[in-house]
């Protein structure tokens, strides 16, 4: 049954108490009670303050208890000294939620840590506190501590700062833009990012939400909760913080925009760098505006407006779209005088609307260029309406993703307002055109990337991260951190990351042999777990050819780097064979855990050229070959790739292979807390690790969840299971991917109508592509589907799935199971029931529950059989709650 979402009486509350209105001018609780009763909110409105008897004209209550009847929502505006006292008042008279805007100090979180509780025993739940309120313009509710009125419309905005929600409503205001919902987090002591994201997506009013964000507390709730709600709706991101304040490290600042970035790649949303362009995305998904590629296009009537523009798309690193041969012929012709066509294209400042749509014609006939930019500036020769409604004819008919750029003021005002009501995006300079063409191929190359699972690859590794667990648990027995190089590449080569050979001498005599052993010409470098930096400590001689030269090479670098460094502990050297790759990138690769948002990898220029953080590329495991790939793609790490003079491209599948190898180590590794491969060596043939160093963590706390240290939970393969039937069949239960969605549409057209009604509680005939979507595009962390499958030859069908998801208490999991009709009574749904029950118990949860309906006894005697307690629904009698517990 598709229940009413739990917080639903909080942000569409039947009844509102506040607590702390009041008659004094320039009050808090004035305002607030004020907002409500003028918005025109339909329910019952209260006031609540034992000083006042009545407050504009209406009744006021000395307690929340005293009005006789339970309010879904008291909004509390009163002093810090009297809020746990108000709160049990709250819960002592049934009160749903309620929402504190008084704010507290650094120096009160003992007050918030008996308030949340007070609040979890009476059922309630809480928003704040410092929470400006909640606005939904639609039911009539403002509630929030603001003078600016909403109006309704269909972006949803979430903001963990009150200031930024006054700034963006007297925007919004001014530009005549409206909301569904307005809410302010504020410090997220219970309602959070990820259950009001998950509210927003059930709600039928919403089509885009708008984000502001200045911290993240918990990166694995934020991640899995926006990857989750951006795979429905769109979601536009606005969070500060790129630059340092201060007496702040500028390296660390930027170092971890850069990880924000790469985390927001990941979760499919755009992230917007100022208001007007949060409003501006916003407005141009509403209308459809999709650039199919990066590449632009720009047509203008003046020089200097089309450099700007193109300035600007080099900054952002859009490439402008390159004019085939018949593309230039055709716009050629155009130009006055004639002469040769570039992009930018001049028209001349007298252009007619007939060139300019000639020139948009054009540019339709070429496939390579999908998105123009098209600026006019005020001409006395120029009718800015009849240019503007000749585009917006070829914009109806031509396969293009158009936006405009009317310069000027008045003498253009009317043809942006013809612009804009068709639907194509206007604005007045040509930077800000840009920056739209930019953040709108960003959020559908980022909604690309969140389709795409991953985790540990079946043919990853040689003994696997089994292997490498037991190698690393050897070394934590040890009461060892820094790896040697040998260590290193051997925990690499668990995980099928080629590598060179390397041995270890712990004398000139051992080093002589090993040289001998390894094959001459050889590499030899310092070992010691004190030195990061070989290189610049002394510590390393490259292709040495003979025992002479490994004899003199020993005692240079033990001797040398003694001196420089006498607390340096020195194991010896290690030897390895001394690659001759002529055409080999060299690269640095690595693993870093970020404080926020955990592991993070960075890919970029190795050896002597390694640069500044800025100059590598970043992304959160778990990678895939796509996710691999779009690293690769990067402009930092691209340009050291392509061909070169006389170097060839180098392999990059084979690059992609090293990626998705120490992704997965990064992944099923908790205890790896750095790792740095310099160089890692690229060539046309391949790519091969020359020097490691890991560094693992003695901290790492065991726990059930073995992903613990992730922001994004990979694919859990390790889930797959083959079962063998009753009658010989073999099933396999795994764990559901984005690419399912077929499957599971096949699977529900196949269901009886009986077994449709029984899985969802009502009629239904269709599965509309937004449940599709919620069935498979799933976050691992927060829920689980199973899917059965069969196949016949390379033909999967689906025959029955079960699924949990968080319940609203956050301690018990809600389940759903449905198995195709021709498999039932095969024990197909006691298999995949107990599969998971094992799930949900290894995460640690307390229950299981779910409700059935009374009159299916065949569900009501599996879920006995399995242990489930049956009993009476505490809200609907047609229907019996099953519930389960996991554990004690």
């Amino acid at each position: 049954m598709l229940d009413a979402h739990y917080l639903g009486s909080l942000f569409e509350p039947a009844s509102v108490a506040v607590v702390g209105a009041s008659e004094e001018a320039q009050s808090v609780g004035r305002v607030l009670f004020k907002n409500l009763v003028d918005a025109g909110y339909r329910g019952p409105v209260h006031a609540v303050n034992p000083k006042h008897e009545t407050v504009l004209g209406r009744k006021c209550y000395r307690s929340v208890e005293d009005i006789g009847r339970r309010a879904d929502l008291a909004i509390i505006a009163t002093p810090a000294r009297t809020l746990h006292a108000i709160v049990e008042q709250c819960g002592r008279a049934g009160v749903r939620n309620a929402v504190i805007v008084t704010a507290l100090g650094p120096g009160d979180g003992a007050l918030e840590r008996r308030m949340l509780e007070t609040a979890r025993a009476a059922g309630m739940r809480l928003l704040g506190p410092g929470s400006l309120g909640i606005l939904r313009p639609e039911a009539g509710l403002n509630a929030a501590l603001t003078k600016i009125a909403a109006a309704s419309g269909e972006l949803a905005l979430v903001s963990q700062s009150g200031a930024m929600c006054s700034v963006v409503l007297d925007w919004a205001a001014t530009h005549q833009i409206g909301f569904s919902s307005v809410i302010s987090l504020s410090s997220e002591m219970d309602v959070d990012f990820g259950e009001t994201l998950d509210y927003l997506v059930h709600d039928e009013r919403t089509r885009y939400i708008l984000l502001y964000v200045d911290r993240i507390r918990n990166a694995r709730r934020f991640m899995s909760a926006l990857r989750s709600a951006a795979r429905i709706k769109p979601i536009i991101l606005l969070k500060t913080g790129r630059h340092a304040p201060s007496g702040t490290p500028v390296g660390e600042v930027s170092l971890a925009d850069a990880v924000f970035d790469a985390a927001m790649r990941r979760a499919g949303v755009v992230r917007v760098q100022n208001v007007g362009q949060l409003f501006f995305a916003a407005r141009a998904l509403a209308s459809g505006f999709r650039p199919g590629v990066e590449q632009l296009a720009i047509v203008t009537n003046g020089a200097g407006p089309g450099a700007i523009a193109a300035d600007r798309a080099g900054d952002l690193g859009t490439p402008l779209a390159e004019l085939s041969p018949q593309v230039q012929a055709a716009l050629a012709k155009l130009k006055p005088g004639g002469g040769r066509a570039g992009n930018p294209l001049d028209l001349g400042g007298d252009a007619p609307p007939e060139r300019y749509r000639d020139a948009l014609l054009a540019f339709a006939d070429d496939a390579a260029i999908r998105n123009v930019l098209v600026i006019l500036s005020p001409h006395a020769l120029t009718d800015p309406v009849e240019i503007a409604q000749a585009i917006a004819d070829v914009a109806r008919s031509a396969n293009l993703s158009i936006c405009c750029c009317w310069m000027g003021g008045g003498q253009v005002a009317q043809a942006r307002t013809l612009l804009d009501r068709a639907g194509i995006p206007v604005f007045h300079a040509p930077e800000t055109a840009v920056e739209l063409f930019h953040n709108i191929s960003k959020f559908y190359r980022h909604q690309a990337l969140l389709l795409q699972t991953a985790g540990q690859t079946a043919e990853a590794g040689r003994s696997g991260p089994g292997g490498a667990r037991m190698l690393v648990e050897a070394l934590l027995n040890q009461r060892r951190n820094v790896l040697s190089a040998m260590e290193s590449k051997a925990l690499l080569r668990s995980f099928g990351v080629p590598v060179t050979q390397t041995m270890v001498a712990r004398d000139v005599t051992e080093a002589l042999f090993v040289a001998e052993q390894v094959g001459f010409p050889v590499v030899m470098k310092i070992d010691s777990p004190d030195l990061a930096h070989k290189s610049e400590a002394g510590g390393v001689r490259l292709n040495l050819t003979a025992t002479e030269s490994v004899w003199s090479a020993f005692h240079d670098i033990v001797g040398g780097v003694r001196l420089r460094h006498p607390e340096a502990r020195i194991s010896g050297v290690s030897i390895e064979p001394y690659l001759h790759r002529p055409h080999g990138r060299e690269l640095r690769l690595a693993v870093f855990r970020d404080p926020v948002f955990g592991p993070v990898i960075n890919l970029g220029a190795g050896g002597a050229a390694a640069g500044h953080t800025g100059d590598r590329a970043y992304a959160l495991p778990p990678l895939n070959a796509v996710l691999a790939r779009d690293l690769i793609d990067a402009p930092q790490v691209a340009q050291l790739l392509d061909r070169f003079h006389a170097l060839p491209t180098v392999d990059r599948g084979a690059l992609e292979r090293v990626l998705v190898a120490v992704s997965d180590l990064a992944c099923e590794l908790p205890w790896v807390c750095e790792l740095v491969i310099d160089p890692l060596i690229a060539d046309e043939d391949g790519a091969i690790v020359a020097d490691a160093r890991i560094v693992i963590d003695q901290g790492v706390p065991a726990g059930s969840d073995r992903y613990a240290h992730m922001a994004i939970h990979p694919y859990p393969g390790h889930l797959v299971r083959d079962w063998k039937m009753s009658d010989g069949r073999i099933v396999r239960a795994r764990p559901v991917r984005p690419e399912d969605a077929a499957l599971v549409q096949a699977f529900f057209d196949r269901l009886s109508p009986e077994t449709r009604y029984f899985r969802f509680m009502e009629r239904i005939d269709e599965l509309p592509p937004g449940m599709i979507a919620r069935f498979t595009q799933i976050d691992y962390d927060r829920e689980m589907a199973l899917v059965a499958t069969t196949r016949a030859g390379d033909a999967e069908t689906m025959i029955g799935s079960t699924r949990y998801s968080l319940a609203p208490d956050g301690e018990s999991v809600e389940f759903a199971l449905v198995v195709a009709d021709d498999w039932q009574r095969f024990g197909l749904g006691r298999r995949l029931m107990g599969a998971l029950i094992d799930c949900a118990r290894a995460k640690g949860y307390r229950n299981i529950v779910g409700d059935v309906l009374g009159h299916n006894p065949k569900m009501l005697r599996l879920m006995q059989g399995l242990g489930f307690e049956v009993q009476p629904h505490p809200e609907e009698n047609t229907l019996k709650r099953v519930v389960k517990a996991l554990h004690g």
